[in-house]
């Protein structure tokens, strides 16, 4: 780990910097007496303590006799002497149900007997050391807040713990081949997902449906913005903030054209009360789990005709995707089915020089230009979840109830393309949910936001009376 520089002569166990006044050995002593205890709440757990012991045993059980290392991550410099806001790696969370922001260092070991012991910086002492606790900037408790002691690390997580400073890790080179043995594990592992996580799922979209009302009732402000995509931006984010961890992932708030940039992360565009919005967006929960939701929604508050064709056609391809999910199908499915859809909606606007079922061949796929992207993908601690799964588990793999994913078609009308007819040109739309598999089907977790173009008109409507 890199330390932050060090320039008052404390060496680099203390993260200061070229600003901070110079502390007098009289200060020093004055800042290491009358502390009152400050103990935590004795009761305190990580939510959903019940089911992390499970996890390990299972991981551990496709490791049997080897030592296994799963970092929290480390901050990184955002700027000069600053850090990006930490949040541990996923992995981690999944296995300890530690998700706060003072776990930056931590590692949890579980050991080749099957024993779990998690390393971790401990609550920095007030009365003895170099007074890191108001001192260091990166890692003292007057600087970003309290971390639990070693008695309350175990008692909050029910792991053994023990100091960072005294890991000593197992004799023997790294093998890259099995530590991406372990990443994949980790990720199938998570595949599947309890009745715990499922419910902090829809939390996460419960959130966001939230967000997406206060980005509607915003729209009057945001249309007198000269940069309303930033303030749409803002709105949907003052609710992740507020509700949650925050954002899931950078939220895409893309008018017009910008909407045919699949990622529009910018967001520094004008609002056109004629052209659509594309919002793309989603709420963290405190215990990482993240929602995944994108609307259309016509600025106007009506779709025009032509934008109304090209909503209903992405509507109609969502539609038949969703219907193919169920235990043991494909995983693939609902991608094939909202291709043909698409396909054949092209096909029928002239738009493809092949019929849809040329298009659709393996060796052509050209109706892609105007799709471009999968259809959808798996949802959970990661936005995009479970993401180094082998094929044969995930991609190829079959639909298992618990598990939870996006459904997600689009249209990419690029302004610029000449194969469309004018009127089509700069017309960006895509519709995704977020849907859990059940025993029978699937149920649609963000229903609570219409789809329908109606629907959503009406939905604009009364937001905005």
């Amino acid at each position: 780990m890199t330390s932050h520089p060090s320039s008052t002569g404390t060496g680099p166990q203390l993260r200061t910097v070229s600003h901070d006044l110079p502390v007098s050995p009289a200060l020093d002593a004055y800042m290491s007496d009358h502390w009152a205890p400050t103990p935590a709440p004795s009761g305190e757990r990580v939510p959903g303590f019940d089911h992390f012991a499970g996890r390990r045993a299972r991981l551990a059980a496709r490791f049997p006799g080897q030592q296994l290392l799963i970092p929290a991550g480390e901050l990184k410099v955002r700027t000069n002497d600053c850090d990006h806001r930490f949040r541990p790696h996923s992995a981690y969370a999944w296995l300890t149900g530690l998700t706060t922001e003072d776990q930056p260092g931590h590692l949890l070991v579980i050991e080749p007997d099957g024993d779990a012991v998690l390393h971790v910086r401990p609550r920095s002492p007030r009365t003895e050391g170099r007074g890191e606790f108001y001192r260091d900037r990166r890692y003292g408790e007057f600087w970003v807040g309290r971390r639990p002691d070693l008695d309350e690390a175990q008692r909050l997580t029910g792991i053994r713990c023990a100091h960072l400073d005294g890991f000593k890790p197992s004799a023997g080179a790294r093998d890259a081949s099995r530590d991406a043995e372990l990443a994949a594990a980790l990720s199938e592992l998570r595949l599947v997902k309890d009745a715990w996580e499922v419910g902090q799922l829809q939390l996460a979209v419960d959130h966001t449906v939230s967000g997406f009302e206060d980005v509607v009732r915003s729209l009057p402000a945001a249309l007198r913005h000269r940069r309303g995509e930033r303030w749409i931006e803002g709105v949907f984010d003052l609710r992740a903030r507020a509700e949650g961890n925050g954002t899931a992932y950078d939220t895409i708030a893309a008018s017009g054209a910008h909407a045919c940039v699949l990622h529009w992360i910018r967001n520094d565009g004008a609002l056109d009360p004629s052209q659509l919005l594309l919002l793309d967006a989603g709420v963290e929960t405190d215990s990482l789990y993240a929602a995944d939701i994108t609307r259309t929604l016509p600025l106007s508050g009506r779709f025009s005709s032509v934008q109304r064709q090209v909503y209903d056609l992405v509507l109609t391809a969502q539609d038949a995707g969703i219907a193919t999910l169920k235990p043991g199908a494909s995983f693939r499915d609902f991608h094939r089915e909202c291709s043909r859809v698409l396909a054949e909606g092209l096909a029928e606007w002239g738009v493809l020089p092949v019929s849809a079922e040329e298009s659709l061949r393996p060796d052509s796929g050209l109706h892609r230009r105007y799709s471009l992207c999968s259809s959808g993908h798996m949802l959970g601690l990661d936005v995009h979840d479970c993401a180094q799964a082998r094929a044969d588990q995930y991609l190829d793999g079959v639909l298992e109830e618990g598990q939870v994913l996006t459904v997600e078609p689009g249209l990419y009308l690029q302004p610029d393309d000449e194969t469309l007819p004018r009127e089509f040109r700069g017309i960006g739309v895509r519709i995704e949910d977020d849907l859990v598999i059940t025993a029978d089907g699937a149920h649609l977790m963000s229903r609570a936001l219409p789809r329908q173009a109606t629907a959503v008109e009406d939905w604009m409507g009364t937001l905005l009376e």
